[in-house]
């Protein structure tokens, strides 16, 4: 196990982590040049499609260096993007080392910080690299300070271009010489502890895990038992991950693998969980990381309610690839059976939408996403995610709004718009450092609420594209806000229920009701669209009835002929009215989310 080196690369989002990725393979000749394509080990679609990394992949590499000297390196690509960084924390529970990639041209963004402090805080020797040096926009001097003063990093960082191959054989080396071999636990260096750090179903295999040995050993036939679940299976496979799952005689202390034990139920497995054998088992659980609890939340609904199974099965499913979200069932009055779900970011609830339609075939409706707020009324403090499910304002005594600690870095003369957005958004800045003439660091603390939509939109179109935006939660704050519902035909609309500050809950009314009333469309009768709060009104739009021109056919006569067409026709449409039932297109859940704050 003194071969082997356990390593992941962290940056901030569209810095060349993948990229680097590959030419670490094709170096390695881990991955034939025949075979060799960009992102090869972005195997999603949507993250082809996307140009980012959503899922953590691990691959072992094996490397002889100069010296004849043979070494297993477990390389772990991670995501960049605020959303995902719950990957990238679990990728630091299974490593001893992390690369840290800085993009030259842009140097030290919110994401290179963030993700610098999580592998601190995880005790990893960190390697720092300075990528796209072959650039003419490409400012090393700068960079180098930065990483010396901002980041703490004493250790000199190599320069390197993952597009053009240069320095890879250097970065080979460091981790090499550098990153430490796995330690042992000498008291339980006979018993079996390995953390799930991923996991993914199979429909022909079950549940496949991906673990982290730190001691022990693990092979075909052997009891094994899931600490956290008390689940018992026998071991059927176990192997290491290339391009493709390697089967292997076993795995031992310090190495990356799978394991499938033809597990058939979602319940028994949780990733951060440990695995030990039921001969011989540890005591106490590894150290994995630290649980994410979602902060953004919304209602996820089939089109049609025969679909309600299906998308039962496929949130288990789903599950167990990004354990960050969760789901439960709840029931809307309008939209029927579904789940409300739990996510870290709008992102990330738009990739789970695509995954679910893309990988199982759905049809979805998406409600508004929202936080969850901790209210006091009657004395007694609950914690709601549903606007649905909001007292009454006149029972509420306080409500609590979660906040966030916002990073914002961007260049110097973008202050000005920037600024304004927070102030817009309700932010109080709490910071401002120059790293150089042309860059700030920006800390704000700022409702969550007010960043899960368009907040990472505006910001880059306020700074031409060029700042980058890193939060974490700090804590509930006392807020003055209010619940606003939608009435479609004097009947309120669950799933358009929104919680807004008091000082915009006007202008969303007329935003949220002039947006229905043009994605709503014409019936037969007239309907009403009116946004109140507290029983009171404070917006109404009407979406005008499609007539027949009943006097069509009378080309002369008494007037009152006319006039017992009208009435009756007027009649009709009054019980149409009273009768009818709105059809609401899906595009109109997602409304509000084009409305400027």
């Amino acid at each position: 196990m003194f071969n082997i080196r356990n390593f992941c690369i962290i940056a901030h989002i569209d810095h060349g982590k993948s990229t680097l990725a590959d030419r670490l393979l094709e170096y390695t000749g881990t991955v034939a040049h025949r075979e060799m394509k960009n992102q090869i080990l972005d195997s999603m679609y949507l993250e082809r499609k996307r140009g980012i990394t959503i899922k953590a992949k691990t691959i072992r590499i094996n490397y002889v260096d100069e010296n004849s000297n043979e070494y297993v390196l477990n390389l772990i690509d991670t995501p960049g993007h605020v959303d995902f960084t719950y990957e990238v924390s679990r990728s630091l529970a299974a490593c001893e080392g992390a690369i840290l990639v800085i993009d030259a041209t842009q140097g030290i963004e919110a994401q290179t910080l963030a993700n610098t402090v999580l592998a601190k805080n995880a005790k990893l020797k960190i390697i720092p690299v300075i990528n796209k040096i072959d650039l003419p926009t490409a400012n090393i001097n700068d960079v180098y300070k930065q990483i010396k003063e901002y980041l703490k990093i004493d250790v000199g960082p190599i320069l390197a271009s993952a597009k053009e191959g240069i320095g890879i054989k250097k970065i080979i080396d460091s981790i090499v010489m550098n990153i430490p071999s796995p330690l042992v636990n000498i008291i339980y260096k006979n018993s079996l502890s390995a953390l799930i750090f991923d996991s993914f179903y199979n429909s022909y295999r079950g549940i496949i895990i991906i673990v982290r040995i730190f001691c022990g050993k693990i092979k075909e036939g052997m009891k094994v038992k899931f600490m956290a679940s008390g689940a018992e299976y026998e071991v059927i496979e176990v192997g290491y991950m290339k391009m493709k799952m390697i089967k292997s005689d076993e795995l031992s202390s310090g190495e990356v693998g799978y394991v499938i034990c033809g597990i058939k139920n979602v319940d028994d497995v949780k990733v951060g969980d440990t695995v030990t054998g039921c001969i011989n088992p540890i005591k106490y659980s590894c150290y994995g990381y630290k649980k994410i609890n979602p902060f953004v939340f919304a209602g996820l609904y089939p089109n049609s309610t025969s679909e309600y199974n299906n998308l039962k099965m496929a949130l288990a499913k789903l599950k167990l690839s990004d354990s960050s979200f969760i789901y439960f069932h709840e029931i809307s009055i309008v939209l029927g059976f579904g789940f409300r779900c739990g996510f870290l970011g709008s992102l990330h609830l738009e990739i789970i939408k695509e995954r679910l339609e893309r990988e199982f075939g759905l049809n979805l409706l998406v409600t508004a996403p929202n936080v969850a707020y901790n209210i006091k009324f009657n004395g007694k403090f609950v914690m709601v995610d549903n606007p649905s499910k909001f007292p009454n304002n006149v029972d509420i005594e306080e409500i609590f709004e979660p906040y966030i600690k916002a990073t914002i870095v961007c260049p110097a003369n973008y202050l000005g718009a920037v600024f304004e957005l927070c102030q817009k958004r309700r932010g109080k800045q709490v910071s401002m450092k120059y790293m150089d003439t042309k860059t700030v660091i920006l800390e704000y603390h700022m409702p969550l609420a007010e960043t899960i939509v368009n907040f990472y939109d505006d910001l880059k179109s306020a700074s031409s594209g060029y700042a980058s935006f890193d939060y974490e939660h700090v804590d509930f704050c006392i807020a003055d806000l209010v619940k606003l519902e939608i009435m479609i035909n004097s009947r309120v609309v669950d799933a358009f229920t929104v919680i807004v500050h008091k000082s915009k809950v006007q202008y969303m009314a007329r935003c949220l009701s002039e947006k229905l009333r043009n994605i709503i469309p014409r019936h037969m009768f007239e309907i009403s669209i009116q946004a109140k709060v507290s029983n009171k009104i404070i917006a109404r739009e009407t979406i005008s009835a499609m007539r027949k021109d009943v006097l069509a056919k009378c080309y002369g006569g008494d007037i009152t002929r006319k006039r017992k067409l009208l009435e009756k026709q007027k009649e009709g449409k009054r019980k149409m009215r009273r009768f009818g039932t709105v059809e609401v297109p899906s595009e109109a859940f997602m409304a509000f989310l084009k409305i400027g704050n």
